[in-house]
């Protein structure tokens, strides 16, 4: 196995790991962010949390190991994603940390008030990290303002407020719908009731709804966003060094790969019908198939994404021929073998822990089970 397949299957890898976190985070993110939305009494939204407390901090850890990931195959990314995005990156970890501290302290009073205040903060940890990671990709596809100096020195010159452009804001406003919508349609298959009434009628709304924004967001990459495209010769095999490349920037460059390989083309079509499918199943109350389709939905997205950016990790706005690619920005061939074989390892027993854990945590929740088990519930 050579470097250019090991830094290929890297980037495969890194994307199921970014799969793995939004279809399974993502639907208890969007519960949360749902709690005061569909949830109109306390008992209802102690059925909501509850049907995600098995699972919601071991879903989290599909997003630390993704990061842990580009830490170990992607150094420079990391490096220049996180000193870029670095206030955004940390509204989104204060964000997240109203989440375990909410799911704890939230029934410690018997107060209204009190509880009311801790629905609130789930609400907004999990709203605000839905919306920034749509606003984050929203920036990639843009590009980022960094360059390196003479001696590999990373240089930020944007700021957060740059990062809250018209386009980032669409795809972030995309980003938070998709994933409470997923939220909508995995209470279908907890609930009971008129809770799992009015998250139907949501999905149904919803589904189409990010359809809509899907192929919106496409258009005006089409129409609005330049793209980025290598035109010097890459020597795949070589060691990383991100700047010895020529990258320009040309109109409709995203749509490059599509024009070369029209089967994938086949990605963002799909993407669009699971979220109508997603729709569909909700308003028939086919709910597992409903929340198939909405899983199946994120997954092309983010692998339309992935196949519209390739080779692409993180072009540059400032320098173009300084952006990162997953030919100039792996670690090194020892590193990413060895990542690889642990990976093969290990990935498939925590994919049978997790569905273990799925199936016996399976069932409906309604609000008569709450009250009969109600100090040893959230």
């Amino acid at each position: 196995m050579d470097y250019e397949a090991l830094r290929f299957i890297w980037w495969v890898l890194i994307g199921v790991l970014l799969i793995g976190f939004v279809v399974t985070d993502g639907f208890d993110m969007g519960v949360a962010s749902l709690l005061k939305v569909i949830g109109r009494s306390n008992e209802e939204r102690r059925v909501m949390i509850n049907s995600i407390a098995p699972h919601w901090d071991g879903n989290q850890v599909w997003l630390i190991t993704a990061a842990g990931a580009l830490f170990a195959a992607w150094p420079t990314v990391y490096a220049a994603s996180f000193s870029g995005f670095y206030f955004a990156m940390m509204l989104t970890l204060f964000a997240l940390f109203l989440r375990p501290i909410g799911f704890e302290y939230r029934a410690k009073i018997d107060s209204p008030e009190w509880r009311d205040r801790w629905d609130w903060a789930l609400t907004a940890g999990s709203a605000i990290p839905a919306l920034i990671f749509g606003v984050a990709f929203g920036n990639l596809l843009q590009g980022v303002p960094f360059h390196f100096d003479d001696i590999l020195r990373l240089h930020y010159t944007g700021s957060f407020w740059a990062l809250l452009n018209p386009f980032a804001l669409l795809v972030g406003v995309f980003s938070l719908l998709m994933i409470v919508n997923h939220g909508a349609v995995y209470l279908q298959l907890k609930t009971e009731g008129e809770l799992l009434q009015r998250s139907e009628r949501l999905a149904s709304v919803l589904g189409v709804v990010c359809a809509a924004l899907f192929v919106l967001c496409g258009f005006w990459l089409w129409v609005g966003i330049d793209g980025y495209v290598v035109t010097s010769v890459m020597d795949t095999q070589a060691a990383s060094q991100p700047t010895t490349k020529t990258v320009e920037v040309v109109a409709g460059a995203w749509f490059n790969n599509y024009q070369q390989w029209p089967l994938l083309w086949l990605l963002p079509v799909l993407g669009v019908l699971s979220f109508v499918a997603s729709a569909w199943f909700s308003r028939m109350a086919r709910h597992a198939w409903a929340f198939v389709s909405s899983g199946a939905a994120m997954a092309m997205v983010l692998m339309t994404t992935g196949v519209t950016m390739f080779p692409f990790l993180m072009p540059s706005s400032s320098v173009p021929s300084h952006s990162l690619t997953m030919w100039d920005a792996t670690a090194s061939e020892t590193s990413l073998f060895i990542m690889f074989i642990v990976a093969c390892l290990f990935v498939p027993l925590v994919l049978a822990y997790t569905a273990w854990g799925y199936f016996v945590m399976r069932g409906r929740l309604n609000e008569q089970h709450i009250r009969d088990n109600s100090h040893s519930l959230y």
